[in-house]
């Protein structure tokens, strides 16, 4: 039995997961309603609904439906879907997964149907294809995001197929089954559907052999799993090695994929340690290399060896501050003018190699201060070697 489509959605309310999208009042699903959607990408995690909600738009705006995907797309198979509907009524809706994929010339040859509205293009990925399309795609789309299922929309899933079947599952088998797909409903689905077929009656010992660790985020309530990789990370900021330890084993034997940990402690490496310590960002990004590699059951080694690391690290938010502060500036529209000696123009620029190192020139139209360097571990070095290089210069 195909769970996947046994439990397809036929309209929006149906659909689990993207009430931002599918709710009466979601502005996508008012455009749909309206027959007035335009041109759309979708983007976010795999399992989530992004072909499901493509068919629903099909068949909410009454619209033939053509699934492409963009590693095996051919130009010519496209031509003939134009050509069919060049005169027609009724324009196709082509819906295009793995749209990061679409070369150039794919591209090129969607631009005139976009342009003219012969056909309703719908893209999908499960990265964000913003930086993919061309300038000229996007100019004419609308870009939606789709985020991970929460643990009740899984599980409100998975009691409709439980009620469309007669499989038994035990209760621990059943959390186990929404904690560990990490937000994929498709994933879920299709373990229930292989241990369905070697026993009805569906167990956690079953689940695991036939899915060993969580795909992605794993925990059986969504409110426990952002509390201990909460406490983990506010752990390690406090430098207690002991607690972040402890919630690091909570969070393994949770089901807890590995890469969720490293890219935490990537992003806590730059956010928190900083330059106070730089070797701990170049660290964590190995261990994020490492645990994509390696898996289970020796991953939780070198995710062990990075937590103590970055507990015993000097910290600084100086960076995360400052960014933080520049861009507040810039949204507040504070934007000025470059100066003209630091523009392509070379305009009475001042090469600071042919002066030692460091010259004092502009480099802002007006003075801003976002940095602020801390009397703490590396960065205090990076603070009084600056202020040594200005004062040379006097």
């Amino acid at each position: 039995m195909d769970f996947t489509h046994l439990l397809r959605p036929a309209n929006f309310d149906e659909m689990t997961g993207q009430e931002h999208l599918t709710a009466r009042d979601a502005p996508l699903r008012v455009l749909c309603e309206k027959e007035a959607l335009g041109h759309s990408f979708f983007y976010g995690p795999a399992g989530v609904g992004k072909t499901s909600l493509a068919r629903v738009i099909a068949k909410t705006m009454q619209l033939p439906f053509y699934e492409f995907n963009a590693t095996s797309l051919k130009v010519e198979q496209l031509r003939k879907i134009f050509e069919q509907y060049k005169n027609a009524l009724q324009k196709p809706l082509i819906f295009i997964d793995e749209v990061h994929r679409l070369s150039k010339n794919q591209q090129e040859v969607l631009l005139p149907v976009m342009e003219n509205n012969s056909v309703l293009i719908i893209g999908a990925s499960t990265e964000n294809p913003f930086y993919s399309l061309t300038s000229a795609i996007r100019s004419r789309s609308m870009l939606f995001e789709l985020k991970s299922i929460s643990h009740a929309g899984l599980e409100k899933l998975l009691l409709r197929a439980l009620d469309k079947t007669n499989i038994v599952l035990e209760e621990d088998a059943k959390a186990y089954l929404t904690a560990s797909s990490g937000g994929d409903a498709r994933a879920m689905l299709k373990l229930l559907e292989f241990a369905a077929n070697i026993n009805e009656t569906v167990s956690l010992e079953l689940l695991q052999s036939l899915r060993p660790n969580a795909l992605q985020a794993g925990s059986s309530e969504d409110g426990v799993h952002y509390d201990l990789a909460s406490a983990l990370i506010k752990s390690i900021r406090g430098s207690d090695a002991d607690a972040a330890i402890y919630y690091l084993a909570r969070l393994i034997a949770g089901g807890e994929s590995a890469d969720f940990i490293a890219r935490r402690l990537v992003i806590l490496a730059s956010e928190d340690v900083g330059n106070a310590n730089p070797q701990a960002l170049t660290l964590a990004t190995s261990c994020l290399t490492s645990v994509s590699k390696i898996g289970y059951p020796e991953a939780r080694i070198i995710l062990a060896q990075a937590v103590i690391y970055l507990c015993a690290s000097p910290k600084s938010n100086c960076a995360y501050l400052a960014i933080n502060k520049a861009l507040k500036s810039v949204k507040e529209g504070n934007i000025t003018e470059i100066p003209k000696n630091i523009t392509n123009s070379n305009e009475n620029y001042l090469y600071p190699h042919d002066f030692g190192g460091y010259v004092e020139q502009n480099y802002l139209a007006k003075p801003m201060h976002f940095v602020e360097l801390k009397e703490i571990g590396y960065e205090k070095k990076m603070k009084e070697w600056i202020n040594i290089i200005k004062d040379s210069s006097k």
